[in-house]
């Protein structure tokens, strides 16, 4: 096998700790996989793996020779992606990893412009409003909204979504509109759950500190579509970005409330693994986003947390 792909294998299956998925994403059969690895360490005359039945691990020279494959396939994609570029524009299969709401209103209905203008591009969309694993996914990057905890990943920072708070006309009618903080003890909210498996707390901004609040809720949800399809059943109020909503509050499916207590906004970014040279084709991408999406994002200003 040639010395490159097997690198490129013994390189995947290092980031993703398992033969079987290192298989599955490369698309090659296991045997050829575990063949191309014991090539590597029969002419390295060194074990790249401690393999368990339950799990396949690095030994500290296979952790010494992954960066130095990770060195050498990304200097060697560069070339290869720069001389591509050069003369036949970005070229093959973007994956990428989107919020559900933002894929559907915003991103796919702009994708034909996209594909005309890059025509030998193909985009493969994931819409969750769970976040993916982007390199157990294979996926070049992907657009997160909210605060960015994973250290792992760079991140293009686009701005903040500012966001609104809203009830249906068929809640008002039930339990009021609420004006102040203290009627929410008396009203409900559509629960949000976090990955972690608890209902994000109620967030808004008072005096230019971030509060947060529990308010009770009838019942939880764990994706934005469902979130928004509680409210407009009366089932409770949300707290969501303004710009996505529009349409339904011209209609009256939705009435902003609690005017002068506005959530926090949301950060808005795109993120790719470190270490991972960016190729034409995810490059263009990413630019391209990011200018889709600018209109709709003010500058980073969110409130600092209170001390309370």
């Amino acid at each position: 096998m040639d010395r490159l792909q097997a690198m490129r294998i013994f390189a995947r299956v290092a980031e993703l700790g398992s033969f079987s998925r290192a298989a599955e994403q490369l698309q090659l059969p296991r045997p050829s996989v575990s063949n191309a690895v014991q090539e590597l360490e029969t002419r390295l005359r060194v074990r790249l793996f401690q393999r368990t039945t339950r799990k396949v691990s690095l030994t500290r020279e296979g952790s010494a020779y992954l960066l130095q494959c990770q060195a050498v396939l990304r200097e060697f994609d560069a070339s290869e992606a720069m001389f591509q570029s050069a003369h036949n524009g970005p070229r093959g299969t973007i994956k990428v990893d989107l919020p559900e709401r933002m894929a559907t209103l915003t991103i796919i209905p702009a994708l034909p412009d996209f594909l005309q203008q890059y025509p030998d591009l193909r985009v493969i969309v994931g819409a969750s409003d769970r976040f993916a694993d982007l390199v157990e996914g294979g996926i070049d990057c992907v657009v997160r909204v909210g605060q960015l905890n994973d250290s792992t990943l760079v991140a293009r920072r686009l701005g903040e979504y500012p966001q609104c708070n809203y009830a249906a006309p068929s809640y008002i009618d039930t339990y009021g509109a609420p004006r102040t903080l203290d009627d929410l003890s008396r009203h409900f909210a559509v629960g949000y759950q976090t990955r972690h498996g608890r209902d994000a707390d109620w967030e808004y901004v008072r005096d230019g500190q971030l509060h947060t609040l529990a308010v009770p809720s009838k019942v939880a949800v764990s994706s934005a579509q469902a979130y928004l399809a509680c409210c407009q059943a009366g089932l409770g109020m949300i707290q969501v970005p303004c710009a996505g909503l529009v349409n339904e509050v011209q209609r009256g499916e939705l009435v902003p409330v609690l005017h002068d207590f506005p959530p926090p906004p949301l950060p808005v970014a795109v993120l790719y693994p470190h270490g991972r040279h960016l190729a034409p084709r995810v490059r263009v991408f990413i630019d391209w986003v990011s200018a889709l999406l600018t209109p709709n994002i003010n500058p980073s200003s969110r409130p600092a947390p209170s001390t309370e």
